[in-house]
């Protein structure tokens, strides 16, 4: 395997790109129902290639997790914000609960097996998979007045501790959330998310990239004129209740200017454009149906629009259609409806707000007109702000630099914390004016893909060989203590929010689970297995809050134990 070293020594990135390969390999695989997933595949292909006898600079590892984590911020921060209400109380009822479990199981074990409190730090830091921890419970071991060498021993322990334990940390959190949670609720991760999905749109079925309903809300028929001779083009509009259009007229084979007073004769061709429920009854008015006839057909377009009329905020749909006036929505339908990436249903009594995209349906005329009275068009991109994406990472790693002190525990969110947070803001910024900031849903999917399977990737390089060299020199005992720091605080927390906390969506727990641990690797586990965002709704008010709760652990492990 000389070979092997010498090439990592060379380019060690090529060993990142090899975990991630292998990794990904591993993880389609399947066991029965059981899938580790490209997270824990990478994560597992690492620690056997770092046994070659490689690193990569730790620098690295930052930045694909800053990336990572603010690209999951950006895209929750709408529907986090939106949900900082009397809703979040099961959530930050659940970060409080895990750092509670976490701090006892690490406590009890450490007396149980005559850890010092340097090994019991190390427990808790890679148990709990929170490397802030290993700062934390250093600076406040320096803080014990203890000589040099046992403070550089018990410094030296924390570190130890962390490495063996950190690997099954990671591992044993994405088998509880994405594996196990999902059996115990006896759900499905996907099924589950597409329940709320539904819901958040009124009931309504939610179709994937290609796909679309055979029955569409707004259609274009053409009829030849038989019972409606004789009517004007105003009455037969009125006969649809308002939701029909004429769009065009053909007499005796030439065109007619569609005029509101224009009488229509027997044997005129008339093509109709509006809602199907109101298509229908009106067709019944006018004459049978024809199949096409030249000239006869007409360009439609659909058009985004943010909405920001004056006046017009928390109005109904319903409200607003009376005010705006018949000759001004004269031809429009709207198509859709989006508040933070979700559709709204439908109906008349919904209230838009300002920043809410609507999408206008009808000739380019009409929804030009529509769309200036409304608020802004929305122009499609495919391209990345990234002066706003360079920003908003930078404004999360200067707010992770930030320590708070409480006394000698010091308080601060950390790069990654930072940086979730920076995302929440930026994302919800975005939402409401979108004129900036923009990054197309497949490049935040491939910042967030790609940002974590690199930095589990490059945790198991850097750490698989000490881990593996500890375990050998100290035994099993750490490794197995670890194992409990993982798992039992991961069980009782989850049977806390499915029979205290009244959680019945797997999807949305597991979210929750994820976020009140830390679990990055289990979360990006749990996206993938979701094909859905419903889970970082939970999984970003938990995260902001283990952030903080968790890095307390360790001065109070060290006080503790």
């Amino acid at each position: 395997m000389d070979w092997l070293h010498e090439i990592f020594q060379k380019s060690p990135e090529s060993a990142l790109f090899l975990s991630l390969a292998v990794g990904y390999a591993i993880g389609k695989i399947t066991f029965g129902r059981f899938q580790l997933g490209g997270v824990a595949g990478s994560l597992l292909a690492a620690v056997v290639i770092s046994q070659v006898g490689v690193e990569i600079d730790n620098g690295v590892k930052a930045v694909m997790f800053a990336v990572f984590i603010y690209a999951v911020g950006y895209e929750s921060g709408p529907q986090f914000f939106n949900s900082l209400n009397r809703s979040s109380l099961r959530e930050i009822a659940m970060a409080v609960f895990m750092a509670v479990c976490g701090l006892v199981t690490v406590v009890v074990l450490a007396k149980l097996f005559h850890l010092d409190k340097g090994l019991a730090a190390g427990l808790a830091a890679g148990g709990m998979t929170q490397s802030a921890i290993i700062g934390t419970a250093g600076d406040a071991i320096t803080k014990l007045g203890l000589p040099p060498d046992q403070v550089k021993t018990l410094q030296a322990n924390v570190a130890i501790g962390y490495a063996v334990t950190y690997v099954f940390g990671s591992l044993g959190a994405i088998i509880v959330c994405v594996n196990i949670l999902p059996r115990f609720m006896k759900a499905d991760l996907k099924t589950d998310a597409k329940k709320v999905e539904a819901k958040l749109n009124g009931g309504l079925p939610q179709f994937g990239p290609g796909q679309r309903g055979a029955l569409p809300r707004l259609v274009g028929r053409l009829y030849r004129v038989n019972d409606a001779s004789g009517q004007t083009v105003a009455q037969l509009e009125m006969s649809g209740e308002d939701l029909v259009t004429v769009e065009k007229v053909q007499r005796a084979g030439k065109q007619l200017d569609v005029t509101q007073d224009l009488v229509l004769q027997h044997d005129d061709l008339v093509l109709l454009v509006g809602r199907r429920d109101a298509i229908v009854p009106a067709a019944a008015q006018i004459g049978e149906e024809v199949a096409d006839a030249d000239g006869m057909g007409a360009v439609m377009q659909s058009r985004n629009v943010v909405f920001t009329a004056k006046g017009m905020n928390n109005k109904t749909v319903a409200e607003i259609v009376d005010m705006v006036g018949r000759d001004m929505r004269h031809g429009v339908y709207i198509e859709r409806i989006e508040r933070y990436d979700h559709p709204l249903p439908l109906l008349p009594e919904l209230k838009l707000q300002h920043g809410d995209v609507i999408t206008l349906y009808g000739t380019p005329a009409d929804t030009k007109r529509a769309a200036g009275m409304a608020g802004y068009e929305l122009m499609p991109s495919e391209k990345t702000d990234f002066v706003y994406f360079g920003a908003g990472v930078l404004v999360g790693l200067l707010i992770g630099l930030l320590v708070w002190r409480i006394g000698s525990i010091p308080l601060t969110l950390g790069a990654g914390g930072g940086a979730l947070l920076s995302g929440l803001v930026f994302g919800w910024a975005r939402s409401k004016h979108k004129m900036f900031g923009a990054m197309p849903t497949a490049a935040c999917q491939l910042l967030k893909d790609f940002g974590l399977a690199a930095f589990v990737a490059i945790v198991g390089i850097n750490s698989g060989l000490q881990a593996v060299s500890t375990l050998r020199q100290s035994g099993l005992t750490i490794f197995i203590l670890g194992a409990v720091v993982t798992l039992l605080p991961l069980f009782l927390t989850m049977l806390f929010g499915r029979y205290v906390l009244k959680y019945d969506n797997a999807a949305l727990l597991a979210g929750a689970l994820s976020g009140s641990r830390s679990a990055n690797p289990a979360f990006g586990g749990i996206l993938d297995k979701a094909e859905s965002p419903v889970p970082t709704v939970p999984f970003a008010i938990t995260y902001a809050l283990a952030n903080v709760l968790l890095t307390l652990l360790g001065p109070l492990v060290v006080g503790l134990v």
